[in-house]
Parts: C-alpha cells; structure tokens; sequence
C-alpha cells in the first residue's frame, strides 16, 4: 500500500512529482512543450500554498513554490482545492463556475487541455490523506 500524504504538503507535492516522473506517456506527449504552469491555493490550514508543474521537452517535474517564469498560473481557494482533489468537481467546472480562475497564456491552456487532463489523471494515482 503506498504511503498516505497530507494535501498541500511538501511530501504531497513530491509525491506527484515521482508519479509525474514515473508515467512514460506523460512524458512522451509534452515532448515538444516547454511550458511552466503555477497552481495557487488560498486560504488553506497552513496559509497560502503555491506549486508549480514544469514540462521541458519530454521531462515533467512537479516542484514546491513560485515557477520562474509561469506560462499559466491557476489560482483557487482551500475548498475548491480540496474538492478538485477529491473528484468533488472537475476543474474545468470550477473553472466555469469562477472557482478557479486562469491567467497567463490562455492560448496555451486551450492547445494543451488533453495533456492536463493527462496530468490530473496522473495526480489522481497519488493517495492523498485530504483530512490530516
């Protein structure tokens, strides 16, 4: 059984991270994208928590903090958070909805909609203890 992780969590975000890595048709299908994506969450139970998810030619790497230079940044409160995470509701609907908000490149958002869904496939491996 894999190890439980806290959401929002340095050990959370590495978790991703090595199922990121681990996932071969992940990183075959950002080859030819060089993309830095800032998730922003507000509000949670240890303040504001920022990570950023880099796709580089064929290489995923999902790191702690602020992207250097984010080509899209999406931003949320704790609760939609939490709830995307759960599968309470997809992030396109707390998109539509103003849950989650998009700035940057929209163009980019648009142009890699199947890889993010992708990813979030990925993320959802990744056994999150949501309640510790």
């Amino acid at each position: 059984m894999a190890e439980m992780v806290a959401f929002l969590t340095e050990a959370w975000v590495d978790a991703l991270n090595d199922a990121a890595q681990r996932n071969d048709a992940l990183q075959q299908a950002c080859a030819a994208l060089d993309l830095s994506v800032e998730q922003e969450v507000a509000g949670g139970p240890n303040g504001d928590f920022r990570y950023h998810v880099s796709f580089d030619h064929g290489s995923v790497q999902v790191a702690m903090g602020a992207a250097d230079k984010p080509g899209v940044r999406f931003s949320q409160d704790y609760e939609t958070a939490l709830s995307i995470a759960q599968g309470g509701i997809s992030a396109q609907r707390a998109f539509m909805t103003g849950r989650l908000r998009v700035g940057g490149d929209l163009s980019a958002v648009v142009e890699c909609v199947a890889l993010f869904e992708q990813l979030s496939d990925v993320f959802g491996s990744v056994r999150t203890d949501l309640d510790a």
